[in-house]
């Protein structure tokens, strides 16, 4: 890494795997919005406590009447929002739950994930569950005492807010319906995996050219917890380990790969090695790959979805070339970038921590590998791919053009065994960016 894109380059935070993994779970947030629930009704009600109390000292028993005149008209609608809420959040998330299932179904098992991390899908349950609960606080601060003298408390604020959150529940029905039916659209699925794995790129250094000289390999940690896919590692944490101990860590797995208890997950090289306490939570394994480092991950997910559109039971060409211009885009964007293992550096700029990442090669062959295989019957994909090989062939330097030259000649060899007549064969190798536009 140069001086230059040291100096740019922003060191890891040890909380952002942490903020990761709470945003592929679905609990957390709506948990977190019960608590500041009741932190607000306590609020409310010591607000509205003061009211009273401030009326009393006054002695304005009419105007303490009349809010208590309001306060009783709205506990009626306070009443129906509470009976109310729950069976609509479970008819609305009944019928979401039955939209993501279908577009699972015809696109890929991984689209759920999209919806677990959707922001608007956690705010809509969020604010929800909040209203039910709110009102239901609410209806226990009514006092059957209608005296002015004797009251010591009037829900009138807090009424005015469970009315207010019933406004942007409704609000928050209309936006969640709307990213659900999207949800269901090839186009902002597509659109969504590409954007997202252009984050995880944005977030990831660039690899080295040159492969940096390491010490010796001292010791393999192996790795102890359930089997799984290792998601993610703690870059801070590994990084500040290796800097106290004086050594280079290299993570032998790539992200995505699936590991077994006993295996090898670091190599040390160097003199030393660090305790085990002090890489502890340092490698993060799940039943499935994230798209927090895993840069591979996005290719994956479209190319899934574009095998799942031609194969014979699904047969939909026009999706698998969505899917293609979205690989194409990626492809473009890293035709490039470095790709060759990363290197992170202490605060000295000192190498603490050796990670292989998908190379070119790996990329291209994940990208086009599998549809290729698919192309020969399909014109469409075989018009597409050509013209998206040949694009990247423009853009690509002598050193990168090898795997492209490599399908491009495949994808031809099966095309003339697949299609016997000259005039077929020319027709489905035409170059055409929209397949058959």
């Amino acid at each position: 890494m140069s001086d230059r894109s040291y100096r740019s380059y922003r060191q890891p935070r040890v909380l952002l795997p942490l903020r990761e993994h709470l945003r592929d779970t679905f609990w957390f947030a709506p948990t977190a919005g019960l608590v500041c629930t009741v932190a607000l009704w306590l609020a409310a009600d010591a607000l509205d406590t003061e009211i009273v109390a401030y009326l009393r000292r006054e002695q304005a028993y009419d105007e303490l009447s009349y809010l208590a005149s309001i306060a009783e008209d709205a506990k009626t609608i306070v009443t129906t929002i509470s009976t109310a809420m729950m069976t609509f959040i479970g008819v609305v998330f009944s019928i979401s739950l039955v939209a993501v299932q279908m577009a699972s179904g015809q696109l890929t098992p991984r689209v759920v994930r999209i919806f677990v991390r959707s922001r608007i899908s956690k705010l809509t349950l969020t604010v929800f569950l909040a209203t039910f609960l709110f009102s239901l606080l609410v209806l226990t601060s009514y006092e059957s005492e209608t005296d002015p003298q004797r009251v010591h408390s009037v829900p009138l604020v807090q009424s005015v807010l469970t009315m207010a959150m019933l406004g942007l529940s409704l609000l928050l029905f209309i936006a969640y319906v709307t990213a659900t039916l999207r949800l269901m659209q090839v186009g902002p699925v597509v659109d969504r995996i590409t954007r997202e794995s252009f984050q995880v790129l944005a977030r990831q250094p660039a690899g080295e050219r040159e492969a940096a000289a390491l010490a010796p390999e001292s010791a393999w940690i192996p790795y102890q917890g359930r089997a799984g896919v290792l998601r993610d590692v703690n870059v801070a944490r590994l990084v500040r380990a290796a800097r106290r101990h004086g050594v280079v860590l290299r993570l032998i797995p790539r992200i995505g790969d699936f590991v077994v208890p006993g295996t090898p997950v670091l190599a040390v090289h160097g003199e030393g090695q660090p305790p085990r306490g002090a890489l502890r939570y340092t490698v993060s394994v799940g039943v499935e790959r994230t798209l927090h480092q895993d840069i591979g991950f996005g290719l994956r997910q479209l190319s899934d979805i574009a095998l799942r559109a031609l194969s014979p039971a699904v047969n939909d060409p026009t999706t698998a070339v969505q899917c293609l211009d979205r690989m194409v885009q990626f492809l473009t964007a890293v035709v490039n970038r470095p790709l060759g293992a990363i290197q992170y550096r202490d605060s000295e700029g000192a190498v603490r921590l050796v990670q292989d990442v998908p190379g070119w090669t790996d990329l291209v062959d994940l990208a086009l590998t599998e549809v290729r295989l698919f192309a020969p019957g399909n014109p469409q994909v075989s018009r597409r791919l050509i013209a998206a090989i040949d694009d990247l062939l423009l853009l690509a330097p002598e050193d990168r053009r090898e795997p492209l030259l490599r399908h491009r000649t495949l994808l031809v060899h099966a095309v003339v065994r697949a299609a016997p007549e000259a005039a077929e064969r020319e027709f489905a190798l035409l170059p055409d960016r929209q397949g058959i536009g």
